[in-house]
């Protein structure tokens, strides 16, 4: 009781302005607030909720809307194989590209982070593909490269290797240029890196020499684990662009997929239904199995970090 009456003899009372003043600065704070609420609501939390309602339906823009309940969902399972083909070509672009992007780009950020002359020129060189990379002018240019008559084939000719195969018209093929154009957008990845190397201390590579220990030893025992929410954080990001490609498969392919649906990205075929068969309703329901499907795979990745990511406090 004594404790008690001690603590609110030292409590010191509010003056009576205090309430109104922090009103005063809550209303500021909100207005400060109102550009991004209003965004969030008409721009993202609006249309995420009508476009579940509209996944339920048989909404074509054009007529009237009439529910059909899981229809579409049940259609898209059941008896539509593209739906598979798109969901086929997304993860094996995705399993491909996003390893190697991770390959080359810490590959490339250990060689940088030796202290190489002309460092911040390099650095620019190896990032201006991230800038550009996605852009519709660079997909038009890989189809160039990649045509029967591209350059490609021109530079093997001039080699002595004589052919017209078309590499981004032929089915076989067709996946490999998009997944090499996405490996060639190494530089953000490796510019993370690069900065994540910085942090390592020096001290953990001097007692290893001191211990005997080799380049590749040092590196599987410091940089990786040290580097590892770094990898993470890339990983991480790199899948979610993965599951929303969408220009150059869009571009390479003239809008359709081809050939034989080989470049059929998930995102495209959502194009397709929503924007050129006017199926919104259908369309929609493709958007929420890839918002659950990239969903799933980000905590997949969050439950798999918890095992192999070594955070400094630890």
């Amino acid at each position: 009781m004594n404790t008690t009456t001690e603590r609110s003899a030292t409590q010191v009372p509010s003056s009576p302005g205090s309430g109104a003043r922090r009103r005063r600065e809550n209303i500021v704070g909100y207005a400060f607030m109102t550009p991004w609420l209003l965004g969030f609501v008409f721009i993202v939390g609006g249309p995420v909720i009508v476009s579940l309602y509209l996944s339920f339906t048989d909404y074509a823009v054009i007529g009237k809307t009439h529910w059909v309940g899981a229809e579409n969902y049940i259609r898209m399972f059941t008896t539509d194989p593209r739906f598979w083909a798109s969901l086929r070509v997304t993860l094996i672009y995705l399993l491909v590209s996003v390893p190697l992007v991770q390959v080359f780009a810490l590959f490339l950020a250990n060689l940088l982070n030796r202290g190489i002359r002309g460092l911040p020129v390099y650095r620019a060189v190896f990032y201006v593909p991230s800038l550009i990379g996605g852009s519709v002018a660079i997909a038009i240019l890989w189809r160039f490269i990649f045509e029967g008559d591209g350059l490609l084939n021109g530079l093997l000719g001039a080699i002595g290797i004589s052919t017209d195969h078309s590499w981004i018209g032929t089915p076989s093929t067709a996946l490999s240029t998009l997944i090499i154009l996405n490996i060639w957008q190494f530089g953000a990845a490796m510019i993370i890196y690069l900065a994540g190397l910085k942090n390592i201390p020096m001290e953990l590579y001097e007692a290893a020499r001191v211990d005997g220990a080799g380049t590749l030893r040092q590196f599987r025992s410091i940089t990786l684990p040290m580097l590892s929410p770094v990898i993470f954080f890339n990983v991480l990001m790199n899948v979610v662009a993965a599951f929303q490609a969408f220009n150059s498969a869009y571009v390479v392919s003239n809008g359709s997929g081809g050939p034989a649906d080989s470049t059929l990205f998930y995102t495209l075929y959502l194009y397709q239904r929503g924007f050129v068969d006017f199926d919104m309703g259908y369309a929609s329901a493709l958007g929420w199995i890839l918002l659950i499907i990239s969903g799933a795979a980000a905590a997949l990745l969050f439950a798999l970090s918890r095992r192999v990511v070594f955070y400094g406090d630890e």
